[in-house]
């Protein structure tokens, strides 16, 4: 962590989180840019983050906190993040070891609008069963 500590913990404080105290942060692969999901990080979350340089997050359908990678071992290594001119929400360049999708895809944009069928073109086969890395 910083070696200003309290410093560090006033510009995380100082960001815009909505009305939850949760702030939307963009997962983006370090070198290739591809967007690979989009979560939500309260303070500690996001201190979290700074501390271990892993992606942790604020689950608000399981109402939880979690690492990104704790079930599936599909970490991610951060090496830089941002905030946009308003500083309510944050893009964070990672190293994935993994997957991103709980669904087994590299991303977890792995459906296209196709416009001339109005459906959701698959793009890209899963990378692991699901049932085989969550245990459902």
């Amino acid at each position: 962590m910083s070696s200003d500590v309290n410093a560090l913990r006033e510009t995380v404080k100082k960001l815009k989180y909505d009305d939850a105290g949760l702030i939307p942060a963009v997962i983006v692969d370090k070198d290739t840019k591809t967007v690979l999901m989009v979560a939500y990080m309260n303070e500690s979350s996001l201190l979290a983050t700074i501390e271990t340089g892993k992606t942790h997050f604020w689950s608000r359908s399981r109402k939880k906190y979690w690492m990104k990678g704790e079930s599936s071992g599909h970490v991610q290594e951060v090496h830089a993040i941002y905030t946009d001119c308003d500083v309510d929400t944050l893009v964070i360049e990672v190293t994935p070891k993994g997957p991103a999708c709980h669904d087994g895809y590299y991303t977890c944009f792995y459906r296209r609008l196709n416009p001339t069928t109005g459906q959701w073109d698959v793009q890209g086969e899963p990378l692991f069963d699901p049932n085989d890395v969550y245990k459902k």
